[in-house]
C-alpha cells in the first residue's frame, strides 16, 4: 500500500529555520539523507521532495474560459505549510505509521529532537467501489 507522509511545520519555523546554528542544519539535512537512504535500502520509498516556502506559494483556479487565476498563497491566516513529503509503499498503516515517527525524530535546533507532525495519508490506486 502507498502512502503518503506530510510534513507540516508553522510559518514562524520557515524564517527561524535559517538562523539555526549551521551544525544544527547541517545535522537535520544529514538525518534526513541517512533516512531517505534506510527507505531505499529497505524498497519503500517511492518519491520525497522539499518544498519551497510558503512566500512562494500560489493558488490556481480556473478563471474565464478555463484561463488560471492566480493569487498569492497560503494565505496569512494559515498558521502552517506542507513544508516536503514522502511517498511510500509499505506493507501496513501501522509500518506507514513507524516510518513516520522516525521522521518526526530529525534532529532541531540544538540537536533536540524536533518532534515535527507527520500527516500519513493513504494514497488510493483507484475510487472507491461505489463511485
Amino acid at each position: 500500500m502507498k502512502y503518503m507522509l506530510m510534513m507540516t511545520a508553522p510559518r514562524t519555523m520557515w524564517t527561524e529555520y535559517f538562523s539555526w546554528p549551521v551544525e544544527d542544519l547541517k545535522a537535520q539535512v544529514a538525518f534526513m539523507h541517512r533516512f531517505n537512504d534506510e527507505l531505499k535500502a529497505s524498497g519503500e520509498l517511492v518519491s520525497t521532495h522539499g518544498l519551497s516556502g510558503p512566500e512562494e506559494t500560489r493558488v490556481v483556479r480556473a478563471g474565464k474560459n478555463g484561463a488560471p487565476e492566480v493569487t498569492d498563497g497560503p494565505f496569512p491566516e494559515t498558521k502552517e505549510f506542507l513544508a516536503g513529503f514522502w511517498i511510500i509503499d509499505c506493507e501496513s498503516k501501522e509500518r506507514a505509521y513507524a516510518i513516520a515517527a522516525r521522521a518526526s525524530t530529525a534532529p532541531g535546533k540544538g540537536g533536540v529532537p524536533s518532534n515535527m507532525p507527520i500527516e500519513v495519508r493513504e494514497v488510493l490506486s483507484k475510487a472507491p467501489v461505489d463511485l
